[in-house]
């Protein structure tokens, strides 16, 4: 294992052990998708709270394996504050960046980059997508 995968392995585990805005919150103006693999059992709800265009505020709540956990966790500190176009542009990014399809390198995915070598094992793809998708699935919701 080189120097990079193992900082990115260590970023993934970080926030595996110690997630960021983790928790659902009882609040109506939060809008609230939840998905859930059977294959594997990850089962994640993202609840996204947006005001005057501006991702204000993402939370999640769930279980699954790290990878799956820790990219809700990456994936909300991402996000948050950040203009919603931009928001639904990163994310789009990433989900291109895990499927192997063209993707802009020059929008910054921050932490995200880490799950770049996550395309390397295609049953983990859906495990680090997962919450991203349910992040897209609470803009569609809120429009």
């Amino acid at each position: 294992m080189n120097d990079l995968e193992l900082l990115y392995r260590q970023v993934i585990m970080e926030h595996y052990k110690n997630p960021r805005n983790k928790g659902l919150l009882d609040d109506p103006t939060y809008k609230a998708v939840r998905i859930k693999n059977p294959s594997c059992g990850d089962d994640i709800t993202v609840q996204t709270k947006v005001e005057n265009g501006v991702i204000k505020d993402i939370r999640y709540d769930g279980t699954g394996c790290s990878i799956c956990c820790s990219s809700a966790s990456v994936m909300s500190e991402t996000l948050i504050g950040k203009l919603k176009e931009d928001a639904m542009t990163i994310t789009e990014t990433y989900l291109n960046m895990l499927t192997n399809k063209e993707f802009d390198t020059n929008v910054d995915l921050e932490e995200a980059i880490v799950y770049r070598g996550v395309n390397k094992f295609p049953a983990r793809i859906k495990c680090a997508s997962i919450a991203w998708k349910a992040f897209e699935g609470t803009i569609e919701e809120s429009e």
